[in-house]
């Protein structure tokens, strides 16, 4: 039962926005600046933990701090929270 999910945000060049990589299903973030990448993050990604990776039953008997997840979260190294 995995409970450790990472996310990176990396930054296109391109299209001039951050964009997401992850192993949460369903996590997909395509913002302009890094504060709306963590405010999206942080809004979503436990929903989508507990939608796609914990099953009904698990939620029905496991205890509390067994189905809470770690979200190993990474900045770009060239980005400054302003």
């Amino acid at each position: 039962m995995k409970r450790t999910f990472k996310v990176a945000a990396c930054w296109d060049e391109d299209t001039k926005v951050f964009y997401s990589k992850s192993d949460i299903i369903g996590l997909h973030i395509e913002v302009k600046t890094i504060e709306e990448f963590e405010t999206v993050l942080h809004d979503v990604a436990i929903d989508l933990i507990m939608a796609n990776h914990i099953t009904e039953p698990e939620k029905a008997t496991l205890p509390i701090e067994q189905l809470v997840p770690a979200i190993l979260w990474q900045r770009p190294e060239n980005c400054v929270a302003t």
